[in-house]
């Protein structure tokens, strides 16, 4: 059993300043600042309590207006596995002893606590695997953090829990998903399994990269199924899922059917940075973008392509990274602005801006919310990187309405 990480709660906010010269000085609060004092304001509240096995106790429910009378436990599943999803490439920078690097090493001991109550039946925050399809859907995140930080999330696990995660894993194969994204959800566990050396199921895979390849309608933009819906879940799920088991497949290098995932690999992150050009153009020069689709109150999730690519260091050339960073930084603060974001006990309420519940969808609830995270997968690059030091640059939005020069958008054909 790991043990638990000793409680309590350093802001981010002040890591600029320390003792006497903090008292001499404000704290600088540049854009990595704020963006992981933010992710910690997300994340600590979840991660302390399932770490002590108190998640289902103290994290009060709230549904969408029009559930649909599931299982009300799925929440605690989607509020961990969602979050640690996107707080993954965060805790995966290596150690240090300034006060974020303490932040994260805190947040690290309780996430790996989490895994360790998430799948002991024992545990009062055992998650709900068993029963209800909605489990299949955030497996994938579970295992998607597992792949995006596994020295610091896999590795150090007990052997008991890897296999209990392995056993919970293979058992969602009795979930049949439908052909839209929940495909995508499928196959990124197979890509797990294949990651740490267990069976894995090469069909799963590769029925949803060709169905991928099916529903792709052009200009950067993929179908969910195969009508279009204009709506976000290329960010959600389709870009970046895709993209990542795609990058286990070129490293491990299965041999199974026709595919040829280093084919298949630059073709689809070719797609994605056009796709990346769309979101940017989406940011208003305030940082507020459009409120369209289903699952709405996913809030910043809608960036996480930006995110990832800029994880990567895989942004198109016509994005330069000071750009990017002004505008991921400017839509998280139109997003958080509002205190109603967050309940009195600190954890995220329904909503897109603000608490709204009326946004909600018939699946929605306020664990459902914590996908937010993905926004923040730039986190996983080092304050020293030149995506968080380079000058600011206004972007698409900022230009085009001060009567700046910027550059025109024509579709391409790739």
């Amino acid at each position: 059993m790991i043990k638990a990480a000793i409680s309590g709660s350093a802001a981010i906010g002040a890591m600029a300043a320390s003792g006497a010269e903090a008292a001499k000085k404000p704290a600088i609060v540049n854009d990595r600042t704020y963006m992981a004092g933010l992710l910690q304001k997300i994340a600590e509240p979840v991660l302390s309590n399932m770490a002590a096995g108190n998640l289902r106790k103290n994290f009060a429910l709230e549904v969408s207006p029009t559930w649909d009378g599931r299982d009300k436990n799925v929440a605690y599943m989607e509020a961990f596995a969602r979050l640690i999803a996107g707080v993954a490439p965060w805790l995966s920078l290596p150690e240090d002893d300034t006060a974020e690097g303490r932040v994260r090493k805190r947040l690290e001991q309780q996430a790996l606590q989490s895994f360790v109550h998430s799948v002991d039946p024992q545990s009062p925050d055992y998650l709900l695997w068993r029963g209800h399809g909605q489990a299949l859907v955030d497996s994938a995140y579970f295992t998607n953090a597992l792949m995006r930080a596994p020295k610091q999330l896999w590795e150090p696990l007990d052997a008991t829990t890897k296999a209990r995660i392995v056993e919970e894993i293979k058992s969602l194969r009795r979930v049949s998903p439908p052909y839209t994204n929940w495909l995508l959800f499928a196959a990124m566990n197979e890509a797990f399994l294949l990651s740490i050396g267990e069976d894995w199921d090469p069909m799963r895979v590769d029925l949803t990269i060709k169905k991928m390849e099916e529903w792709y309608i052009g200009d950067g933009w993929v179908a969910d199924g195969v009508k279009f819906h204009f709506d976000y879940y290329n960010s959600y799920v389709i870009y970046p899922m895709l993209l990542e088991i795609l990058e286990v497949l070129v490293r491990f290098k299965p041999s199974f059917n026709n595919l040829r995932p280093e084919i298949e690999l630059p073709k689809w992150q070719k797609r994605t940075q056009r796709y990346c050009e769309h979101l940017e153009r989406f940011v208003s020069p305030t940082g507020t973008y459009p409120p369209i689709g289903r699952s709405l109150t996913y809030r910043t999730a809608t960036f996480q392509p930006l995110a990832l690519m800029a994880w990567r260091k895989s942004l198109p050339s016509s994005l330069p990274e000071g750009q990017v960073r002004g505008a991921l930084t400017a839509v998280h603060q139109a997003v958080f602005a509002q205190a109603s974001n967050f309940t009195k006990d600190g954890y995220l309420t329904i909503g897109f801006a603000g608490h709204q519940p009326e946004l909600g969808d018939w699946y929605s609830n306020n664990g459902s919310m914590y996908i937010t995270s993905e926004g923040f997968l730039a986190l996983g690059l080092p304050a020293t990187d030149a995506f968080w030091t380079a000058p600011a640059l206004d972007w698409t939005q900022k230009k085009a309405f001060a009567g700046a020069k910027f550059a025109k958008d024509y579709a391409v054909d790739y």
